[in-house]
């Protein structure tokens, strides 16, 4: 196999940047989820902030997972669409930085705006995103590329992209494709919004099961109609083959198909939540992918995790990560 994963999900960039939690309340934001907002609206909200206090970094759920296993010494592959501005060249750079394979060349690019989000992080280390989507909501099955697909271990897919008519049509053939050719399917719900507001979609995706589901405590209940994560996890089963509930600073809960397996959690003195969980999961998808059990997957991925909420921004430098590896004990 070429690549360990395949990823597929939006192109952003992030605008990082701290607030306090009366930014909330005077700019009727919800806090503590992702929003999507048009480009007048994220507009607005910049000119509200210190934009000279602020960080620019590549982003997007899925891509940062991709990153991250890249980074771990794994090999992705990332479907995505970014426009022909400054945007979306920086994100195809930091792309290849960190040596993702893509479907895009920045000369072929569409024009238009690349998406961007602005991550508003609260004292109390919580991640509210408003983003603007650009044309990364234009992601369709024809921004696929099926010989990647087939030369890869893992699809994993981005639950963000149920909200957009084509990002749906793309993962459901991204999944068909992997299907077709027993290539295993791993999906991320993203965001309790996602499962809330876009539950008939992401039940579509689910479909029948996937092989390995990555989500929350939050996302778990909602999308099973239970009340706690003991009634949640025994639905999952029906769905998903295998599962990964991440309980935040608890640590995750691991269903390997047979046993549930917990996770112990890291401590870490949290300043930013954004990326812990895209961490988590291209971290595990690296164990896995490497010969390591889902107890020995899960560990590093809860490891590397709690180094990301000690630092502003959903990724770690690759010298970070690698030293993280060599002084994991599996």
């Amino acid at each position: 196999m070429k690549y360990d994963v395949f990823g597929i999900g939006n192109a952003i960039v992030d605008i990082v940047t701290e607030v306090d939690n009366d930014f909330f309340v005077k700019n009727e934001v919800e806090k503590g989820v992702m929003t999507l907002v048009d480009e007048k609206r994220q507009l607005h909200l910049m000119s509200a902030i210190d934009m000279k206090k602020s960080k620019m970094s590549g982003g997007g759920s899925a891509g940062n997972t991709v990153v991250a296993l890249s980074q771990l010494g794994g090999k992705s592959f990332y479907s995505c669409l970014v426009a022909h501005d400054e945007l979306g060249k920086f994100f195809l750079e930091d792309l290849s930085h960190h040596g993702v394979d893509t479907n895009l060349k920045y000369e072929h690019c569409p024009e238009g705006h690349s998406g961007r989000c602005l991550v508003m992080t609260s004292p109390d280390a919580q991640r509210t995103m408003n983003t603007f989507l650009g044309v990364s909501s234009f992601l369709s099955p024809e921004h696929l590329n099926e010989k990647a697909i087939l030369n890869s271990k893992y699809v994993y897919l981005e639950g963000y992209l149920v909200a957009s008519p084509k990002g749906l049509d793309a993962i459901k053939e991204a999944k068909k494709i992997a299907e077709r050719n027993k290539v295993e399917v791993a999906l991320t719900f993203s965001d309790p919004s996602m499962v809330k507001y876009f539950s008939k979609q992401m039940e579509e995706i689910v479909g029948a099961s996937v092989d390995l589901l990555f989500c929350n405590d939050e996302e778990a209940m909602i999308f099973t109609g239970t009340n706690s994560l003991v009634d949640a996890r025994e639905k999952l089963k029906q769905v998903a083959k295998r599962f990964v509930v991440t309980l935040g600073a608890n640590g995750a809960l691991v269903y390997d198909g047979d046993t549930f397996i917990s996770i112990e959690p890291y401590s870490a003195n949290a300043v930013d939540t954004n990326g812990a969980g895209d961490m988590f999961a291209g971290a595990f998808l690296y164990g896995i992918t490497h010969g390591h059990s889902y107890a020995g997957s899960g560990k590093l991925a809860s490891l590397a995790s709690s180094h990301v909420v000690r630092q502003w921004g959903p990724r770690l430098k690759k010298d970070h990560t690698q030293k993280i590896l060599s002084e994991f004990k599996g």
